[in-house]
């Protein structure tokens, strides 16, 4: 293995470097739409923040407050759900107690009275340590209602100095996001440009999608953020009227949060190949860029999108009513809450049509269209007993996504085999619960029971729970999958025809691959 140090020896200076017709090297700067160059140099951001952006400045400040004795917190971005028990599970919104943070990738911490490792990149650290929010469930403007009372006894200056804290947060770390988007921009695309016999057209596509654009919008933000931030006295800054003013602008990452799975799963594949890595680490190495392997700067842009209303919320805590800021953080809080909203649900679509089309893959004699032509998401499932027309009972096992319930039958030998046996449209029919007794020709003593009627024939499915509780959840389970279709179409929720193409066809490479393992084994496989 080749120390992380000696990678740039595989790639000379000179092959990373252009030269320009006139000898001279090629500026380093980007210029946006109106030609300027570059507004922050590397040194104006190294005297910003120094400590943030050397190389292990964060976990090095972080562990220092934790061996001083202080409590350091931190704000989950996003739900870890996992099954390990070496693992921290939490929801986007806890709180979590930062107990080491030696590694870059993964902190100790302490959540729920529970203690284990949970991954750094799915959390944020909590600005005013001292003032953490202990178990509040309401919104950032009840919670200044609130903590109105209890402000009044505190001295006017502490506040003052914590939203001065925020307001400085928000400014460094804008900062520092532009300068790792340059060096995104400039350390990697454009080196791979260079290099025509590695990278096509189409790779860096999907391996960098629209993060040019993403720089390009970013340093407009950013200078207007400068221009209402002040210098001298930063709580009497008036920053929220430039998240109002660009709102619409930040719309653009949704193209780049729908695009990353892919992205990751290309760069996954060419990281597989030597030469690939090296010139990566060679492209970090000469761009000093710190520490971080290029699949964790492609995921900057994704967490950056959803810290935007956490930072505001905070600001929006220790921004008084009279403040000449309140009514524009207050509404720019609802509109990043409301982006960062459909860019998460969107990326939870996509990691789920993945699973639904390995899952559509693994059932046996599957018919008709694919499961993603009309659905992105299993709400629920279990075992229910379908009674026919004639009052013939039949034990199934059903799926509910969106759009559609999917009746699959168990394997007597093998249960973890399942044979398709047929589908109902729930956008054409109603839900309706029924009593236990008898429900028409179909025989006495039906418990637990409810039917799906076509909303346009004579078409009547009916199904028994074996406990109450089943049916309940069942029952609430199709409300849900009613509300969560009437979300999307009012968010204007959409799957691309391309990714659900290359959903399906991955699922079916990884089907035939796990195939020919088995017969590889002497053992049978399922067809596909």
């Amino acid at each position: 293995m080749v120390a992380r140090g000696e990678m740039a020896r595989f790639w000379s200076l000179e092959s990373l470097h252009t030269v320009s017709s006139d000898g001279g090297a090629e500026p380093s700067a980007l210029v946006d739409d109106n030609g300027s160059e570059e507004d922050f140099s590397y040194e104006d951001l190294c005297r910003a923040n120094p400590r943030y952006l050397q190389p292990g400045g964060e976990q090095l400040a972080i562990n220092e407050l934790i061996g001083d004795g202080s409590v350091v917190c931190a704000e989950a971005l996003w739900d870890h759900v996992t099954m390990d028990e070496q693992e921290l599970g939490f929801k986007a919104g806890d709180v979590i107690q930062v107990l080491e943070a030696s590694h870059k990738d993964w902190w100790w911490g302490r959540s729920a009275d529970r203690e284990a490792w949970f991954p750094a990149s799915f959390v944020r650290l909590r600005v005013n340590q001292e003032e953490l929010s202990e178990g509040s469930s309401g919104s950032p403007g009840e919670e200044q209602e609130e903590d109105t009372g209890r402000a009044r006894h505190k001295h006017p200056e502490s506040k003052q100095q914590m939203r001065a804290n925020v307001v400085q947060e928000i400014m460094d770390t804008e900062r520092v996001y532009i300068k790792h988007l340059r060096d995104i921009c400039e350390g990697y695309i454009r080196q791979c440009r260079k290099h025509t016999a590695m990278f096509s057209v189409a790779q860096l596509a999907t391996i960098f999608g629209n993060i040019e654009d993403i720089y390009r919008f970013q340093r407009k933000f950013l200078k207007d953020l400068e221009k209402q931030y002040n210098k001298e006295e930063p709580h009497l800054s008036e920053i929220g009227s430039c998240f109002l003013q660009h709102q619409e602008g930040f719309a653009i990452y949704s193209e780049y949060c729908n695009n990353h799975p892919g992205a990751c799963a290309e760069l996954a594949g060419l990281m597989q190949q030597r030469r690939y890595r090296h010139f990566f680490e060679a492209c970090r190495l000469l761009q000093q860029m710190i520490d971080i392997a290029l699949d964790g700067f492609l995921l900057t842009p994704v967490q950056k999108i959803c810290k935007y209303p956490l930072q505001l919320a905070e600001l929006l805590k220790y921004t008084a009513p009279e403040h000449s800021d309140y009514d524009n953080i207050k509404a720019a809080y609802e509109a990043m809450k409301n982006v960062a909203c459909l860019i998460n649900e969107r990326k939870r679509k996509l990691e789920s049509i993945d699973k639904i089309a390995r899952w559509q893959v693994s059932i046996v004699g599957w018919e008709g269209q694919d499961l993603l032509e009309r659905s992105s998401e299993l709400i629920h499932s279990g075992e229910l007993t379908s009674v026919t027309r004639q009052g013939k009972s039949q034990q199934r096992t059903f799926f509910l996504f969106d759009h559609q319930l999917v009746f699959c039958k168990k394997d007597l030998l093998r249960r973890d085999v399942l044979y398709y046996r047929g589908r109902a449209d729930t956008d054409a029919v109603e839900l309706v619960d029924l009593e236990d007794g008898r429900d028409g020709a179909r025989g006495p003593g039906l418990r637990n029971a409810f039917r799906l009627a076509s909303r346009t024939g004579d078409e009547v499915h009916l199904f028994c729970a074996r406990k109450p509780e089943d049916k309940a959840r069942w029952l609430q389970a199709f409300r849900d999958e009613r509300r969560r279709v009437q979300e999307d179409r009012a968010l204007g929720m959409e799957i691309s025809e391309n990714q659900k193409k290359l959903a399906m066809l991955n699922a079916q490479k990884a089907a035939h691959g796990k195939s020919k393992d088995l017969s590889a084994r002497g053992l049978p496989g399922r067809k596909v």
